[in-house]
C-alpha cells in the first residue's frame, strides 16, 4: 500500500481540477460531493499505509517514495519523493480526516451561494498543498506545498472578494506570510550549502557530523527555519493575519485554524527536530516565544465580542502551547496537542458557524443568549469543544495540555507559570463564549429571534464526529501508566535522535515521574474548573459584573480590547512607512526623474521639430531660396578658405 502514497495528495488535486474545469455543468450538490468524495478517498489510504506502518517494527516505520526526478543539476537533485514515518502519517490523516469532515459540513453551510463551485474548487487545492506539505521527504517539495497553502489561504479567506474587508485581510495573510517565508527560504538555502542535498533522511543523518551543537551555522538555520514557522502558525511577531482570516467563510477558518496553514510551522519544526536540538538558543527562543504567544493571545481573546475572533485568538494560543512544547523538547507532546486541537478546534468554529446559521449571520455574542433550546445540537457540540480546549478531564484537551505542562514544568518552573496562566485565561473566555451564547437572558433583537432554527443534518452529522473525538481523542496519549501513550510510542522513533541530544546536553536520562505528574494532572484539572466558574459567575450569575470591571478599569480593557493596538503599531511602523516611501519614489523619482527624462526628450525633439519645420513648407520658391542660400555659403567657405 505504500506504493500508492502518491495517491494521498492526487484526489484532492484530482477534486480541484473536476470542480474548477468542467463543475459548471454539475448541480450544487455534486460539486460538493465530489470535493469531500476527493478528500475523503485521500484518508481512506493514508489510513491503510498507517495500519501498514503500525504493523511494521519501530525502527523500520521510515518508508521513502520516490515518483520521480523532479531537478537534477549539478548536485542538485530534487525528486518528487514522499515519506512515510509515524509525523508524516499522524499530520496525513489529521488534514484528510478533518479536511474531509469539513468539506462535508461546507455543502450545508454553503449551499445557494453564487461561487459555491470556485468554493470548493479552492477548499480541494488547498487540502492538495497542505498534503504535499506535510508527505514531503525533502525542504524544496515542502517549500512547494509551502507556498501553495498560502496561495489557498489568500484566494479562500479573500472568498468575498467584492467585500474590501475580505479582500484586505486577504492580502494581509498574503504579505504577512512572504515575511516568514523569506527567513525560511534563507534558512533552506543555508542547509544545502552546509549538507549539498534537500533530502530529509541525508539532512537529519549528517546533522551531528557537520553541525556543530550550539554552533553558529546550526543556530542560524533554525532561526531562519522558526520565522517561517512564526509567519504561517502566526506566532508574534507575525500572528496579526489570522483574526483578519475571520473573514472568509466560516469552514474555510476551520480548515485553516485545525488542519491546515497555522499546523505547518508547528510541523515543520517537529520535523527539524534534531536540528533544532543541535541549537540550544533556538530551542529556547521557540519555547519563550511559545510560551509569550500562548499568554499574549489568551489576554485579548478574553476581551473580544465576535464568537470567531474569539476562537481565532484562541487558536494563536494553542498554537504558542504547541511551540513551548517543541522548545522544551517535547515534540511528540506538541504533535499530540496539534491533532486533538484539530478536532475540538475545527468543532468549534463549525459550531459557531452554526449559530450564525440560526442568527442570520450575526456574530457579536452581545446580541445572543439563551439559544441552547432552540439550538441543541449546536450548544451541546460546542460546549463538548470548549470542555475540550479549557482541558476538563476526560476531553482531548486534558491529555494533550497536561503533557506539554508537565513536559514545561520539567524544563524550567516559569513556562509551567506561563503556560497555567494561559489555561485559566483560555477556559474563562471559552466558557464565557458558552454562557454569553448559550445561557443567560435572551439578547436576540425581535426580528431575528423569529428566524432562529438548528442546522440542517449535514452541518450538524459533522459536529457530532468531531465532538466524538473531542471527547476520546485524548485516550490514545495518556501517559501515566506504561503502554497508554500509544500516541507517544507512536512517534517516538521520529523523535529518539533529538530526544537523545536534548537529555544529553541536559545530563538527565529524562525519567518520567509519575507523582509529580499526578500533581500537575491535578493543578491543570483546578485551573480549568475555576475559569469554568469564573465565567459562569460573571456571565450567568451576575450578568452585571463585566460592566463593572470595564468601568473600574477603562483604560486597561480598551488596551486589550484593541489588541495592544499592534495592527496600528505595525502600520506606523512599516505599511505608512512603505507607502509614504513608494510615494517619495512616486513623485521624486517616477514623476520627477523617469518622467522628466522621457517628457524632456520629447520636448527636446519636438522643439528641433518646430524649428526645422519652415524648410518643409512644401514652395517651389522657398527651396529655390533654400538652394540658392546653401549655394552662396558653399562659395563662401571655398573663397575664404
Amino acid at each position: 500500500m505504500t506504493d500508492l502514497v502518491w495517491l494521498i495528495p492526487v484526489f484532492p488535486l484530482i477534486g480541484f481540477l473536476i470542480n474548477g474545469l468542467i463543475g459548471r455543468r454539475f448541480p450544487e450538490k455534486a460539486i460538493g460531493w465530489i470535493g469531500t468524495a476527493s478528500v475523503g478517498a485521500s484518508f481512506v489510504v493514508a489510513l491503510f499505509i498507517f495500519l501498514e506502518l503500525i504493523c511494521m517494527a519501530p525502527d523500520s516505520r521510515s518508508v521513502q517514495k520516490i515518483v520521480y526526478t523532479w531537478m537534477l543539476s549539478g548536485d542538485l537533485n530534487v525528486p518528487i519523493g514522499f515519506l512515510m514515518d509515524p509525523l508524516s502519517m499522524i499530520m496525513m490523516m489529521v488534514v484528510s480526516g478533518v479536511g474531509c469532515i469539513i468539506h462535508a459540513y461546507s455543502i450545508g453551510y454553503m449551499h445557494g451561494e453564487v461561487g459555491f463551485r470556485r468554493y470548493f474548487s479552492y477548499l480541494n487545492l488547498f487540502v492538495f498543498n497542505m498534503l504535499i506539505l506535510v508527505s514531503a521527504n525533502n525542504f524544496l517539495l515542502m517549500f512547494v506545498g509551502w507556498e501553495g497553502v498560502g496561495l489557498c489561504s489568500y484566494l479562500l479567506i479573500g472568498y468575498y472578494y467584492e467585500k474590501k474587508s475580505a479582500s484586505d485581510a486577504g492580502k494581509k495573510a498574503f504579505v504577512v506570510n512572504r515575511v516568514g517565508d523569506f527567513g525560511f527560504l534563507l534558512g533552506m538555502f543555508l542547509i544545502f550549502v552546509t549538507f549539498g542535498t534537500f533530502n530529509y533522511t541525508e539532512v537529519f543523518g549528517a546533522a551531528t557530523e557537520k553541525l556543530t551543537q550550539g554552533g553558529t551555522m546550526v543556530t542560524l538555520i533554525t532561526l531562519l527555519l522558526f520565522v517561517g514557522a512564526t509567519g504561517k502558525s502566526a506566532q508574534i511577531p507575525l500572528f496579526t493575519w489570522l483574526p483578519d482570516a475571520m473573514e472568509g467563510p466560516t469552514p474555510v477558518s476551520a480548515l485553516i485554524h485545525a488542519a491546515t496553514m497555522v499546523t505547518a510551522g508547528v510541523y515543520m519544526v517537529a520535523r527539524c527536530s534534531i536540528l533544532f536540538a543541535l541549537a540550544p538558543i533556538s530551542l529556547t527562543v521557540v519555547a519563550v516565544i511559545g510560551g509569550a504567544t500562548a499568554l499574549f493571545a489568551a489576554t485579548i481573546g478574553i476581551t473580544q465580542y465576535d464568537i470567531k475572533r474569539v476562537l481565532a485568538y484562541s487558536t494563536i494560543s494553542q498554537l504558542g502551547y504547541m511551540f513551548m512544547a517543541c522548545g522544551v523538547g517535547a515534540f511528540a507532546s506538541g504533535i499530540f496537542h496539534l491533532m486533538t486541537h484539530a478536532f475540538f478546534k475545527a468543532l468549534l468554529f463549525m459550531a459557531a458557524g452554526s449559530v450564525m446559521h440560526a442568527m442570520s449571520g450575526e456574530l457579536d455574542m452581545r446580541k445572543m443568549g439563551d439559544l441552547r433550546k432552540k439550538v441543541p445540537y449546536t450548544h451541546w457540540t460546542y460546549l463538548f469543544g470548549t470542555l475540550a480546549i479549557a482541558g476538563i478531564f476526560p476531553f482531548a484537551g486534558f491529555f494533550s495540555k497536561d503533557e506539554i505542562l508537565y513536559y514545561s514544568f520539567q524544563r524550567h518552573e516559569g513556562f509551567w507559570i506561563v503556560g497555567a496562566v494561559a489555561a485559566i485565561m483560555t477556559s474563562f473566555y471559552m466558557f464565557r463564549s458558552v454562557f454569553m451564547t448559550f445561557y443567560g437572558q435572551s439578547r436576540v433583537d425581535h426580528e431575528t429571534a423569529h428566524h432562529i432554527h438548528e442546522s440542517p443534518p449535514i452541518m450538524i452529522v459533522p459536529l457530532m464526529i468531531l465532538a466524538f473525538l473531542s471527547l476520546v481523542g485524548g485516550l490514545v496519549g495518556i501517559p501515566i501508566f506504561e503502554g497508554l501513550n500509544r500516541f507517544g510510542d507512536f512517534v517516538a522513533p521520529v523523535f529518539a535522535p533529538a530526544k537523545a541530544i536534548i537529555e544529553h546536553g541536559a545530563h538527565h536520562d529524562g525519567h518520567h515521574n509519575v507523582s509529580m505528574e499526578l500533581i500537575l494532572m491535578g493543578v491543570s484539572l483546578a485551573i480549568a474548573i475555576a475559569g469554568l466558574l469564573f465565567a459562569r459567575w460573571m456571565y450567568v450569575s451576575d450578568p452585571g459584573v463585566p460592566e463593572r470591571v470595564i468601568q473600574k478599569f477603562p483604560r486597561l480593557h480598551k488596551l486589550v480590547y484593541n489588541k495592544y493596538w499592534i495592527d496600528e503599531l505595525y502600520d506606523f511602523l512599516f505599511v505608512n512607512s512603505i507607502v509614504n516611501f513608494s510615494r517619495f519614489l512616486w513623485k521624486a523619482f517616477d514623476e520627477a526623474v523617469i518622467d522628466g527624462i522621457v517628457n524632456g526628450t520629447g520636448a527636446v525633439v519636438r522643439g528641433w521639430g518646430n524649428a526645422l519645420r519652415w524648410i518643409q513648407t512644401g514652395l517651389v520658391k522657398d527651396y529655390a531660396l533654400s538652394f540658392l542660400v546653401g549655394v552662396l555659403v558653399v562659395i563662401g567657405y571655398l573663397v575664404l578658405r
